[in-house]
Parts: structure tokens; C-alpha cells; sequence
């Protein structure tokens, strides 16, 4: 919550003291900041100036003043910076030493302080509210005097309204002997065409305030545009020193690469200013036409206990105009800010001026969803989706119905809902931790990469393109309303959230199009962890580092930190995180020790490692699982690493393939692309001589299709090529099509009878030339399993995760190969103990009464 000064209606402190509350509860619509908050470049430029902060700072501002010069091409000389537009309001009635001064009024009010400082004589040229208070050329023409100062909002404060801009040039046009002071602090709300810059009349004097639009007003910094002569007077007036070096240095980089920031700020203002006026003039109120990000309202009658109210029972602090002269307490200003926060403001003034009692105090809360925690790291595959298990076991097993949300996955891995949609394997995991069945609503998102550069995007589980990486990013925020109603529809379904992010939030090519992490974390209005991996090295480094490319919005989402995947004495990091804490101020909220053989699917990643580890013994099987390069679901392999009479080993190229007994082709998301380079790399020639020699062959998927003698892609689903010769294990024919395979799938093994079950996503249609080859076939009659010797071929994900098959399958291998079956069941592959053991592990190793009061459970 900003605490900033709220100008004449008491600072930020003494309203919080009025209301009851602390600072942080104080909903300020008195201060008119802007809501995107400050610019990314802001953090940036304060960095580097603190470089600098042991030296005085220019005295004039020469290097800030220079930049304003090359982007405005204005002449240095009419160029005068100060410590805000404040500071020169009140030296210009020094320096310009005319005895009169007109305000047109309604007015900022410390346009007449500053003119009774300087003994100027004032008067007030009252603009009419039937014209908006806008100012009036007629009016002013008959009342400016000659060696007089006139005041001009353009736009006005608190009216918000202006005169035309050819008109005000007239007016001064005519007037010169008179000089007019034009104040645009709030202009670049107002659209490019607005400013009276670059031009400067040389009876004008023109402030532009370089805080307002930026979010930055404590910063202090503010410029003065007249002819060489006044320009000169000012500066006498003003300090030496008077910017210091951290306003210089982000001004400049204002003047510099602000562009994009200020047409982001008007294309926010401009439907929220007009969205609350709607909604003000629908609760009776009367709204004048604002041009800037503040809005001028009038009660229907004057009402001081309306002020009263908000202050005291929803913590809204609201600008009481009643010190404007021209104006009473029947008016109000407010500033325009994001879209929640105009709706409580909404909802709190018709409760007040219904006349309702509010039950108890209230004040704004930003959950207005379910609670929830949201887990980001500073890189992929630092833990997240693994943590994000952990979370979701420990809140249910403390009582919560909860569920798992990521908005966007990129990942090999998938899996098929009952309802036969497609998620990212890591929520379908995570669902499990939450004893759920996975829901489409969990992942609206799924990108699997199909190339280097693209990747088949997956909408709320079904295919809807194959895109390259750039339009995919043009594309990305149509998805985001979507991801919004999933997610909306997921949390009103459950006690708690909790989110996982992606990659890292401190990538800044990616935060503008963001869906999945920060981003998603304001709309969904949940607290941020974040997660670093301590193995990597560097971990510290990456928190602090990660936080400084945050906005202020984002780190006030942010809580804290989990260090993640420790090993050795947790106490010697002890100094590391009180330097964190206090460069930072958010705390490391937990310490979580390396856990080998967790016993769960690690996290979702564009590359696949083999993990999890049992003792062997000494009779095995070796294993190869052959490395595809758009390999998908290599989890489907998981359950045979717990095995102790299998040692699986990952290859890639083919003088690491040896003389196994056993090879697996997992599936790929590119079958003819990784077809082609297994050839390249003479892997297909390897496998082809080891399964002639005996070797035993497994195809899954993609691997199945491979396997056969043609693939075809007339379509070019997955490649350029339309077709190719397959490995010719056996004489199958796959095409790929439009139409996708996605289904939870039961099976039947034509030789035993025995019930085997997966999931199937897949585009081929494989198509066979004898039904002996048929292995397994689904309820529906389908084949989904080909068989003949020994190779072994289905398009069941999954079908090896049940122990009684899994061990009948080897033992089958076992006994082809001269050794002894073991019989009965080895391993047990039940994740939902591992899950328990995980949660238990993270619970041990984390502040669960810090998280839990984060999240606003306990």
C-alpha cells in the first residue's frame, strides 16, 4: 500500500491513526499515482546513480537538462530542474517579481501559498461547474491585466478539465505583457498532442512534473520551460544542488526511454477513468469529465460524515475539496486506480450513501479469491512443481480442499484427463497430492515443443496451433482471459490455490506478455514465494538479483524465499540470510534438504534426467532408454528405476549404446524429426544391429510409430517431411492426422486376457497388415499394442506404473535371458506414500505458521 503524503487531507500516518489501522490499510484515492506503477527502467537508473552517491550531485542538472535538450530539442537555456513542480511554483513569484497575480480556480492550492509568501496581490477568476470548471477564454480574456501572473491547470487540479490547446495559445498570444504559468504535472496522462511543448511562448512559463506519470513522487523532480530571461531569474531563486543524483539519473533515462511506458499508462487510465465514471454516475453521483488519471465527483448534498465513513469503516482515504476555493465538501477528488480497487471504492460509497451500517470495520483486501500461495523460481527446474506437491499434501492433510493451478507449462510430459484432456504431467501429479483426478482446469496452457523454435499450443486440453516461439508470444495474451475463467472456476471449487510459476519472473524479454507468473499472481491476488536450488550455486545471489528487476507491485506480492535442495548444516547459512532479509526485506522462510529417491516425477522440464536410484542386485537387466530430442513423457519409465533387477541407462549417441538386453524408444513430439536425427547419429543403425543380435525392443508412442515401417504427415503436423521409412521392426503404417488421440484408455492382452490401463495422446493411425500383430486392444476395440518376438510396442503412457504387470513384463525378459524369475512384486510404485514422505520432508524444513498466515489461513 502506498504511504505516501495525501496533500491537505493529513499525511497517510494521521489518517491510518483516525481510522484505527496501520498504513498498509489505508486505501489512498487522495494521491493521484499512477496505478501501473513505476517504469521497469526506474530500479535500473536508482541502481546506477548509487554508484555515484558519494559525490555531489550536478549542481544544475546539467546531464538531466541535456537529455531533456536531445529528446525535445528544446534550447538548453529555456530548461530550468527542480526538486519537483512544488519547488518552482514557489520561486516563481520571487523571481518574476510582479505585483498581481489571477488564479483560476478551482485551483492547486498552493499556487496562492506561494504568491502570499511572496507578497504578491491575488485574485481568483472562478471558472463556472456548469462548464466542467474548465477554464473559459472569454472570462479570462476580460480579466487579465497587464503585469499580472496567471495560474493555469492544464489540465486543472481537481477538475481535471482543459481549455482547448489553440485556444490557451490564443490567450497568451494576446496577452503579452502578462505572463502565464501553465502547469502540466498531469499533461502526459492527457495524450502526445496535449503539451504545449515543444513550443514555448516567451510570456509563458511551462512546469511539467516528471513524478506524476511515473509513479515516483518521492522522488521529487520537476521542470520549468520559459524564455532565457525568466528561466534565469527562476534558477536564482532555486538551491544549488537542488536534484540530487538519484532524480538526475532517472530523469534522464525518462527523457530517454520512457515512450512506450507513457502509451502503456494512457491505454490503462483511459477505460478505468471511464469504467468509474459510469459506475460513480450509476450511484448517484455527478462526475465531471476528467482528462488525466483523477476524477472531480459531487455529492448530491453536502455530507461530511461521507468522508467520515469511508476513513473510519473501509479505510478510504478520498480528496476532500472543501478547501478549493470555488468549491465545498460537497466535492470530492479521487484518483483512478486499478480495476479491484475502484470496485471496493464502488461498493463502499453506495454502502455509505445507502445509509447501511457496516457491521464491523472493513478495509480493502486484496483476496478477493480463494486463498492461495503461489510458488516462482529464480530459474527452471529449481523444485517448483515438486514443492508445489509438497504444499498441496500438507494443506490437505491439515484439513484444506485444495487443488493445483499452473496457467502455462511447456513440457515433454503430459497426460490425459478422464474427460480426455491434455495437462502438463506435473499438475496431473500434483492433482494426486491433492487425492483429486486431474482436471483441465489446472493447466489451461500446455505448450509441447515440437522444434527448436516451436511448439504445438494446447488450449484447456485440446490442440488449437502449431507455432513458432514469436507468433507464439504475439498470440499469448488473447490466452490470458481464458486462463482467468479457468482459474476463476478452479478456486471457487476449493479452500485454497496453490500456483505454480515458470521459468523464472526476472526474465524481462518475457514479463510484458506474462500469463504465468507475476502476472498471474496480481490477478489471482496470491502471495509469491520464491523458490531457489542451493545445488546450482548461486542461490542468494539469484534471490536478491531476481527481486531487483521487480516492480514495486511485484514485490509487494512477494514474502519470501525457500532455499531448496540443501545439503550439509543449515545453520551455517544462517549470516546469508540475514543479509538477504535485510537488503531485501523478505525473509527466507525455509531450508529444504536434498531428499534422494523422492519417489515422485520431478518437475516438468524441456530435458529429461534419470534420478531415483534403489540397490540392485546383482543379477540385472541393462536397460538403455534412447534420447530423443522432442522426447515426451519419459515418466512413463519412472517405475523401472525402483526395480533392483533393472539398471537403466539413458543414451544418446550410438557408441554408448553397448550390448543391452533391453531398449526403449519413448514417445516424441516430433516422431519423423527425431526419426531423422537418430539416424544422424547413427543411433538407428545401432539399435537395428543390437535388436538382430537379441536385444529386446520397447516402443511407446512415438516409439511404436517409429518402430513400424512408414510414418506419413501429409498435413505436416510435426514436420516438413510428408513421409519417411520407419525402423521396419515391424510392417506397420502410421499417418498422422488432424484428429488427436486423447483418452484414459483400458486394455485387454490378447494372449493372456490380463487388463492393462495408460493413456493415450497421439495424432498417428497406425494401421497393420495382420491381426497377429495385435497385442492389446481397448474397450472400444481399438489396437493400441503390437507384438511380434521380441519387440514390444503400445501407446499406453503410463502402462508400466502397476506393479503386477510391471513385474510379470520383466520377468518375462528375465526368463528369455537365461535368468531366474523373481515372481513376486519388487517395488512398489505408489506415489501417494511418496507423497506423504515429501510432505512430511518440506514440513519439517519450512515456517508452515508464517506460510499459512501469509496465505490468511491461520
Amino acid at each position: 500500500m502506498t504511504t505516501v503524503n495525501s496533500k491537505h487531507g493529513g499525511n497517510i500516518y494521521e489518517l491510518a491513526k483516525k481510522a484505527g489501522c496501520v498504513p498498509e490499510q489505508i486505501l489512498d484515492f487522495s494521491s493521484s499515482i499512477n496505478p501501473l506503477g513505476p517504469p521497469e527502467f526506474f530500479r535500473a537508473a536508482v541502481s546506477r546513480s548509487l554508484e555515484n552517491i558519494v559525490h555531489y550531485p550536478d549542481p544544475q542538472a546539467e546531464r538531466l537538462i541535456a537529455a531533456a535538450v536531445e529528446t525535445s530539442e528544446i534550447n538548453e537555456s529555456f530548461i530550468c530542474a527542480a526538486d519537483g513542480t512544488e519547488q518552482l511554483i514557489y520561486a516563481i513569484p520571487r523571481a518574476l517579481k510582479l505585483e498581481k497575480a489571477l488564479i483560476v480556480v478551482p485551483a492547486y492550492i498552493d499556487y496562492e501559498k506561494s504568491c502570499r509568501l511572496a507578497g504578491v496581490e491575488i485574485s481568483y477568476a472562478g471558472m463556472d461547474e456548469t462548464d466542467n470548471f474548465a477554464p473559459d477564454f472569454e472570462k479570462l480574456d476580460a480579466l487579465v491585466e497587464k503585469n499580472t501572473l496567471v495560474f493555469i491547470g492544464h489540465p486543472g487540479n481537481p477538475a481535471g478539465t482543459a481549455m482547448a490547446k489553440e485556444q490557451l495559445r490564443k490567450l497568451v498570444g494576446k496577452h503579452p505583457e502578462t505572463i502565464f504559468v501553465i502547469d502540466e504535472a498531469f499533461a502526459d496522462f492527457c495524450g502526445k498532442s496535449f503539451s504545449l511543448l515543444p513550443e514555448i511562448p516567451p510570456n509563458a512559463v511551462i512546469l511539467r512534473s516528471l513524478t506524476k506519470i511515473f509513479a515516483i513522487p518521492g522522488l521529487r523532480l520537476g521542470l520549468a520551460f520559459a524564455s532565457a530571461k525568466n528561466t534565469a531569474l527562476i534558477r536564482e531563486q532555486l538551491p544549488p544542488w537542488s536534484v540530487n543524483s538519484i532524480a538526475q539519473e532517472v530523469g534522464g533515462k525518462i527523457f530517454t526511454g520512457s515512450a512506450e511506458y507513457v502509451r502503456e499508462t494512457i491505454e490503462l487510465i483511459n477505460p478505468l477513468r471511464e469504467e468509474l465514471t459510469q459506475q460513480l454516475e450509476a450511484s448517484g453521483l455527478k462526475v465531471f469529465p476528467g482528462l488525466a488519471n483523477y476524477l472531480l465527483v459531487k455529492l448530491p448534498r453536502k455530507n461530511d460524515a461521507v468522508y467520515d465513513r469511508l476513513l473510519t469503516e473501509a479505510h478510504i482515504a478520498v480528496r476532500n475539496c472543501a478547501n478549493f476555493k470555488g468549491l465545498n465538501s460537497q466535492f470530492f477528488r479521487i484518483a483512478v486506480k486499478n480495476r479491484a480497487e475502484n470496485a471496493y471504492l464502488i461498493n463502499a460509497l453506495r454502502l455509505v450513501l445507502s445509509g447501511q451500517k457496516q457491521g464491523k470495520t472493513f478495509y480493502f483486501k486484496r483476496k478477493t479469491q480463494s486463498p492461495s500461495l503461489m510458488l516462482q523460481g529464480t530459474c527452471s527446474d529449481a523444485g517448483k512443481s515438486v514443492l508445489t506437491s509438497a504444499f498441496c499434501r500438507i494443506l490437505l492433510q491439515d484439513g484444506y480442499n485444495v487443488a493445483p493451478f499452473k496457467s502455462q507449462n511447456m513440457a515433454l510430459n503430459s497426460y490425459v484427463t478422464a474427460d480426455g484432456c491434455e495437462i502438463g504431467r506435473a499438475q496431473a501429479v500434483q492433482s494426486q497430492a491433492c487425492r483429486l483426478a486431474p482436471d483441465v482446469r489446472m493447466n489451461p496452457v500446455l505448450l509441447k515443443p515440437s522444434t527448436d523454435t516451436g511448439c504445438q499450443v494446447i488450449l484447456m486440453g485440446k490442440p488449437v496451433a502449431n507455432l513458432k516461439a514469436k507468433a507464439y508470444f504475439s498470440h499469448k495474451e488473447s490466452l490470458f482471459p481464458k486462463v482467468q475463467t479457468a482459474y476463476d472456476s478452479l478456486a471457487a471449487d476449493y479452500d485454497a490455490i496453490i500456483l505454480e510459476g515458470a521459468g523464472s519472473p526476472g526474465e524481462m524479454n518475457l514479463k510484458k506478455h506474462d500469463i504465468v507468473n507475476m502476472n498471474m499472481a496480481r490477478y489471482a491476488q496470491s502471495p509469491v514465494l520464491l523458490v531457489g536450488d542451493i545445488d546450482r550455486g548461486g542461490v542468494y545471489a539469484s534471490f536478491i538479483g531476481t527481486l531487483e528487476t521487480f516492480l514495486p507491485w511485484e514485490r509487494e506480492l512477494l514474502k519470501g524465499f525457500l532455499v531448496n535442495k540443501f545439503r550439509g548444516d543449515a545453520t551455517l547459512l544462517q549470516d546469508a540470510h540475514d543479509y538477504v532479509e535485510d537488503f531485501t526485506g523478505k525473509p527466507v522462510l525455509g531450508v529444504i534438504p536434498y531428499l534422494p529417491d523422492m519417489g515422485i516425477p520431478e518437475e516438468d522440464s524441456v530435458s529429461f534426467a534419470l534420478t531415483r536410484s534403489c540397490r540392485k542386485l546383482d543379477e540385472t537387466l541393462d536397460v538403455v532408454l534412447i534420447e530423443l530430442q522432442h522426447i515426451s513423457n519419459f515418466t512413463d519409465f519412472n517405475p523401472f528405476e525402483i526395480e533392483p533387477d533393472i539398471r537403466i541407462r539413458k543414451v544418446r549417441h550410438a557408441r554408448d549404446l553397448g550390448a543391452p538386453d533391453v531398449i526403449i524408444l519413448p514417445g516424441s513430439k516430433n516422431v519423423i524429426g527425431d526419426l531423422i536425427s537418430l539416424r544422424e547419429r547413427g543411433v538407428a543403425d545401432a539399435i537395428l544391429e543390437q535388436v538382430k543380435n537379441g536385444a529386446w525392443f520397447i516402443g511407446i508412442c512415438g516409439g511404436l510409430q517409429m518402430a513400424g515401417t512408414r510414418i506419413e504427415d501429409p498435413l505436416g503436423l510435426e514436420s516438413n517431411q510428408p513421409s519417411i521409412v520407419g525402423l521396419n521392426l515391424l510392417p506397420l503404417t502410421t499417418r498422422l492426422e488432424a484428429g488427436k488421440c486423447l483418452s484414459q484408455t483400458t486394455a485387454t492382452l490378447c494372449a493372456s486376457g490380463d487388463k492393462v490401463s495408460g493413456y493415450e495422446i497421439h495424432h498417428g493411425k497406425t494401421t497393420y497388415k495382420s491381426e497377429k500383430l495385435v497385442s492389446m486392444r481397448s474397450e472400444a476395440g481399438e489396437a493400441v499394442g503390437f507384438a511380434a518376438g521380441k519387440i514390444w510396442l503400445s501407446y499406453l503412457h503410463g502402462v508400466f506404473d502397476e506393479d503386477s504387470f510391471r513385474r510379470r513384463f520383466i520377468d518375462m525378459i528375465r526368463i528369455e535371458r537365461g535368468m531366474e524369475a523373481l515372481e513376486k512384486v519388487q517395488a512398489v510404485y505408489d506415489v501417494d506414500e511418496a507423497m506423504n514422505r515429501l510432505a512430511a520432508h518440506v514440513r519439517k524444513n519450512v515456517d508452515m505458521k508464517k506460510i499459512y498466515k501469509i496465505m490468511g489461513l491461520k
